[in-house]
């Protein structure tokens, strides 16, 4: 689909630094940059998340390396396989349990789920820490990481990547978005209330439809940017549902203190059924 390689410029929504030049270890100009945060102020974003202090079930995966150095958490389905591929995108506290359990849930629903770590190891509790490791995310180096889990997948002999699709939450949906459009052949893509991007010609670099789940009552992703997100989608021909939620900001992140069951249950049956569509469509999926 792509006559050229799209440079991409979008860092990461639900926060995100511009890309910084190589920084020499332990040097922290990284804290004066600013952050993506929306239309709100880096005060008012921190604020809209909570971190859950809920326990996560026993988790069933494994811990596997990229070959960019990082880290990832692979969960797969029952049988031999091969099954179709899911990548996972932390939100902005990082790959913590909670991320990883919902890898889980997607190996449980017969895909192959392969979280991956922007943050390079390290796990935010506390806001200003995560905001601190949003800073540090270099655009170039998480494309790396993502290329990398995608070549994972094709090595792996359980796992058919040629189907495969990316979900991301926040920071994550951001970057569910930015991978989408960077590399080839992701047949499905999610983005739950991540940075919207708004320019056709970016958009028509997506090689499958597009889920966008945002609320009603996000400050920072409010209802006109999510409007002019769906006017690009459409103008750039790409096939896309949005749904909007009566409900906050990052109201079905996994590792969410307010997490809301009903929207958050209504949006992951909306993500299943994309799934099952566009990686499983001989299994029935409708």
């Amino acid at each position: 689909m792509r006559a050229v390689i799209l440079v991409v410029v979008l860092v990461a929504g639900c926060g995100g630094a511009a890309p910084p030049a190589e920084r020499a270890a332990g040097d922290s100009t990284h804290m004066d940059r600013p952050v993506w945060t929306g239309d709100v102020s880096e005060e008012a974003f921190a604020a809209l998340h909570r971190l859950s202090a809920a326990e996560v079930p026993p988790l069933e995966g494994d811990t596997i390396d990229l070959a960019d150095g990082t880290r990832a958490y692979l969960a797969l389905p029952e049988g031999p396989g091969p099954h179709p591929a899911v990548l996972v995108i932390h939100e902005w506290w990082g790959l913590n349990d909670h991320i990883r359990h919902w890898a889980d849930r997607l190996a449980a629903d017969g895909y192959a789920a392969l979280a991956v770590d922007l943050y390079g190891g390290r796990i935010a509790t506390e806001p200003d820490d995560a905001m601190a490791l949003m800073r540090e995310v270099d655009e170039d180096r998480a494309l790396t990481t993502l290329r990398a889990a995608v070549a994972a997948l094709e090595a792996h002999p359980a796992i058919d990547a040629e189907r495969r699709a990316v979900v991301g939450w926040c920071f994550g949906g951001g970057w569910s978005l930015a991978g989408a459009i960077a590399i080839e052949g992701f047949d499905a893509v999610v983005v739950y209330y991540g940075r919207p991007v708004t320019e056709p010609e970016r958009l028509r670099e997506l090689d499958g439809p597009l889920l966008g789940i945002f609320a009603n009552e996000d400050t920072a992703i409010p209802p006109p940017r999510v409007d002019a997100f769906a006017e690009a989608l459409e103008e750039a021909g790409v096939a896309h549902e949005i749904l909007r939620f009566d409900a906050v900001h990052a109201f079905a992140n996994p590792s969410n203190a307010r997490y809301d069951q009903a929207a958050a249950s209504e949006a992951w049956e909306a993500v299943r059924r994309l799934l099952a569509r566009t990686l499983r469509p001989s299994e029935g999926g409708a």
